[in-house]
């Protein structure tokens, strides 16, 4: 739990209320360790307090509320942090990740409702995006979860619910068609590399990646990286242009830095895209020249949840890695006890290679 910015995680007991409504129980396996946790637990990002966080994992249901329909105990579940409600505007154009049911969500720190199932000692304890998966159980909407189907393992169903379909997406949505295209991919950690793996899957070439860690850009190539770019040790801009003179068609940044941002709208070739998939602080603003952009017709797009139907997109996930085109397992980072959560901050701040994953 977070009681406060800044300060470290506290692993104790709480109070969890029966599923409502349209809820249900999960029983936790495995959750991720996401940038998108250390925002809140740093700040940059708000949400109310004392919290807990976690928003990428994987479970069981032990048990359903009043008019759940579609599960029941027993089945495997991937948890969601965009939950459609399927009654606003953007569920209804075909943009769930947009709904705006999930944001009132955020706000309030509770469920789709705005009430909270958690508390600690009679005082309210609020969910992360609707899931606070780090912990052995959470109650979350039937909205906000998918099947899982046998043969993925806990850890790889997990990072599919945030890492990988963000990544995966940016590329199969944001972008969409883009066989023989060059693509640039700023940031290798778990968004950044399941980007690649997106990449590989529409047949993009060259595909680059850049990071400051060695270890990470190995992991890229094994992934389907033609080329790597540290940037901690050469000039990127020029790396860039010996890979693909005249600039990429498209770059995503998957870091949430305004000096990245820039770089990779710099290095993109008139015509070109960067899709912004990193977060960063609340109201941090990056430069964008204006002549670049409207002379050379460059453009700039966000991809938030990869711009992805989870309802759909997951599905097509598991299928491919159960059919081995997408090899997730080398995603997978170190493993850690609940109890050791902030050693995984830690870590995922220090530069950790591949997405941790906590098991209860």
């Amino acid at each position: 739990m977070l009681e406060r910015v800044g300060a470290p995680l506290v692993v104790r007991d709480l109070d969890l209320a029966p599923p409502g409504p349209e809820e249900v129980l999960v029983r936790v396996e495995a959750a991720g360790v996401c940038h998108s946790d250390q925002h809140y637990l740093a700040g940059d990002l708000r949400c109310p307090l004392p919290v807990v966080p976690g928003h990428e994992g994987t479970g069981v249901i032990e048990a359903v509320g009043p008019g759940v329909t579609r599960f029941r105990p027993g089945d495997r579940v991937c948890l969601m942090w965009r939950p459609r409600c399927g009654q606003c505007r953007n569920c209804l154009v075909g943009r769930p990740a947009l709904c705006e049911a999930a944001g009132v969500m955020v706000g309030s720190g509770g469920l789709l409702d705005g009430t909270t199932r958690l508390s600690a000692d009679g005082e309210k304890v609020h969910h992360l995006l609707g899931v606070s998966c780090f912990a052995e159980y959470c109650v979350v909407s039937e909205r906000a979860v998918v099947p899982v189907p046998d043969g993925v393992p806990p850890e790889v169903a997990a990072i599919a619910g945030c890492a990988v379909i963000t990544g995966v997406g940016a590329v199969l949505n944001a972008i969409g068609e883009c066989a023989g295209d060059g693509i640039v991919v700023f940031g290798a950690g778990g968004v950044g590399l399941s980007a690649v793996l997106g990449a590989v899957l529409a047949g993009a070439n060259p595909i680059v990646v850049v990071d400051v860690v060695a270890e990470r850009l190995e992991t890229a190539e094994r992934l389907g990286a033609t080329h790597v770019v540290d940037a901690s040790a050469v000039h990127v801009a020029a790396a860039l242009t010996a890979i693909r003179p005249g600039g990429a068609e498209w770059a995503i940044e998957a870091v949430g830095r305004p000096d990245t941002l820039e770089t990779a709208f710099e290095a993109l070739r008139p015509g070109g895209t960067l899709v912004a998939v990193g977060l960063g602080k609340v109201g941090q603003t990056f430069n964008v020249p204006v002549n670049l952009l409207v002379q050379r017709e460059r453009r700039i797009v966000g991809s938030l949840y990869g711009s992805a139907n989870p309802l759909v997109d997951l599905p097509k996930i598991f299928d491919l890695y159960l059919a081995g085109r997408l090899p997730l397992d080398l995603l997978v980072g170190r493993r850690y006890r609940l109890d050791q959560i902030n050693e995984a901050f830690a870590d995922l701040t220090g530069g950790a290679v591949g997405r941790g994953v906590i098991v209860p």
